[in-house]
């Protein structure tokens, strides 16, 4: 037999060296496994996104723009971000959040007159891709808390069927701050705090909705992992919208202004900025900030009558005049390039669309047909905004102008028309714009508040039914140059006119009796069914019968056998 003799040092040479492969391999596996690990874990590139919306806050109703009100939060976040100096909005409630939530004008939703009421079966159409529907495609986390107003007369028009994985707030567009019932005429009275998709009466501690929409906007964040996944809160305050009301503390640093109303609202402005500067401390005590886009918009121009100001705007929530359109609004964030600046591009609230779903990484499909543009490098880098012109409205049932007419529009469009549009420095107005006075501050009217939605007074401004101002050179609305250009009015009406081709039909539908919350419950909420749902529930009912029915027969039947079986006996 032939033995092959191998030196013991190279035969343990060998083991050890394949011992240290094995080992080699398996440190490489591990080393792997481990930074699939950290990616894993590692935080999203894309920001959190925090839109807060508050409302009816007037132009000047913000310290930085020389208001006498307090807001040292808002001052410090907007000097420490970006402001937007030439920001514009809708000058109503449902107007502003239809287009901030589909980045499309009003013509395009059917959304061109008035607001959406407590008693009409309408809300955004559904048809509509919604931005916490794109950004949740994108992978983020959507919630809502606060204030909708964009329709719930059937469960596909709640928040939680439009894109928010969460909803806290109210429906109405207005109702009282502690006890959240709001009535919309006698016998039209009802309770409206929800959560979810249901009457939130547990959580109904009687607490003021600036603090109670804050602690619950607080909880979210509290809860969720901001290193697993990116965050949409859209914070929709009910303040400082009438009625006056605010906790006592928050009067007692306005004593010193006369006017009961503007004391009041003052006050409510407090306590929005005290509720801003605590939701700030908490992205930054549960690690979101570093991370985080803020925005911060008002949804229409104050009311003086309701203690806003304008002041030196023209005019006031509810008209065209810059007083209704031109809001407070700024970008705070640590990922802006220019911190510390102020953006004088044109920039509109139907921009936050296209502009947040970019950001947050997401698509914008061709067939959205967005009017919005993405704004960011505006913003953030003070590059040239996209945006060269606004389309405010175009209103077809709004009352006519009496002195309106096609003539008076040279024959490309009927003055009659309320309708408003921005083009670069140009701004053009036909129609009734409304209320079209300045109110200086601390002059405001002690008359009462009425029980109308808004307080609108029509003035008929010595016939006129067109105005053309250079908003650039004249932002107070002073002097009308549309007899001194007609060129430019006529530029202006052609595009009005190429705008109104593209408009679909108005959905204003009259007040359905159904709505009435004492046949719901008590709750203001989702009343109307289609005909597949009421076919449904008519099954459900028509299978209860049936069984019901089936039972009291077999019930029948077997005391009848029972009695039988006796008689037999």
């Amino acid at each position: 037999m032939f033995i092959l003799w191998v030196p013991v040092s190279l035969f343990l040479s060998f083991i050890i060296s394949q011992t240290w492969s094995v080992q080699m391999s398996w440190d490489n596996w591990d080393a792997e496994l481990r930074n699939r690990a950290n990616e894993f874990h590692k935080p999203s590139s894309q920001p959190h996104i925090v839109f807060i919306l508050v409302d009816d806050q007037g132009f000047r109703d913000v310290g930085y723009h020389g208001s006498e009100i307090k807001t040292p939060t808002l001052d410090r976040l907007a000097a420490q971000g970006v402001k937007l100096e030439n920001y514009y909005v809708q000058p109503l409630c449902s107007p502003s959040r239809s287009q901030l939530m589909t980045g499309r004008y009003q013509i395009h939703t059917g959304l061109q007159h008035s607001i959406i009421r407590a008693t009409q079966p309408n809300c955004l159409p559904l048809e509509n891709v919604t931005l916490p529907q794109k950004l949740k495609q994108a992978g983020y986390s959507t919630h809502m808390v606060g204030k909708w107003h964009l329709g719930f007369y059937k469960r596909g028009c709640l928040p939680t069927q439009r894109g928010f994985n969460t909803f806290f707030g109210s429906l109405l567009g207005s109702g009282d701050y502690y006890s959240h019932y709001k009535c919309e005429g006698p016998g039209m009275c009802g309770y409206d705090l929800y959560e979810g998709e249901e009457a939130a009466w547990e959580q109904d501690r009687g607490l003021y909705s600036t603090v109670m929409f804050t602690r619950k906007a607080i909880s979210i964040l509290a809860n969720h992992n901001p290193r697993r996944q990116p965050l949409f809160l859209y914070l929709a305050y009910q303040a400082v919208h009438s009625p006056l009301q605010v906790p006592a503390r928050y009067l007692e640093r306005y004593k010193g202004i006369p006017n009961l109303h503007r004391r009041k609202y003052a006050a409510m402005v407090s306590c929005l900025d005290e509720a801003i500067h605590n939701l700030t401390l908490a992205l930054k005590r549960y690690g979101y900030y570093d991370n985080t886009v803020i925005v911060y918009s008002s949804d229409n121009g104050g009311q003086p009558l309701a203690g806003g100001s304008n002041w030196p705007l023209r005019g006031s929530k509810a008209t065209y005049w810059e007083g209704g359109i031109r809001a407070v609004g700024f970008v705070h964030s640590p990922l802006l390039v220019n911190k510390g600046t102020k953006c004088r591009s044109l920039v509109h609230i139907t921009d936050w669309f296209p502009t947040l779903v970019t950001l947050g990484e997401g698509t914008l499909d061709e067939d959205l047909s967005l009017d919005g543009y993405d704004v960011w490098e505006a913003i953030s880098e003070g590059r040239p905004s996209p945006r060269q012109d606004i389309l405010h409205n175009i209103d077809p049932i709004y009352i006519k102008a009496k002195n309106g007419s096609w003539k008076a529009g040279y024959g490309l469009w009927n003055t009659a028309i309320r309708a408003a549009l921005r083009v670069g420095h140009w701004k053009l107005l036909t129609g009734i714009p409304g209320y079209s006075d300045w109110v200086p501050p601390q002059t405001f009217s002690n008359q009462r508040l009425t029980n109308r939605y808004h307080n609108e007074r029509v003035r008929w401004d010595r016939g006129n039914s067109i105005w053309l101002f250079n908003i650039t050179a004249d932002p107070y609305e002073r002097v009308d140059l549309s007899q001194r250009y007609p060129h430019i009015v006529k530029k202006m009406l052609i595009r009005l006119a190429q705008y109104n081709k593209t408009a679909v039909p108005v959905r204003y539908p009259a007040k359905d009796l159904r709505s009435n919350p004492q046949y719901n419950g008590g709750v203001w909420g989702p009343w109307y069914k289609d005909e597949r749902e009421e076919q449904e529930e008519d099954e459900r009912y028509n299978n209860l019968f049936t069984n019901h029915l089936g039972k009291r027969r077999w019930k029948k039947k077997s005391k009848n056998r029972k009695l039988k079986r006796k008689v037999e006996e």
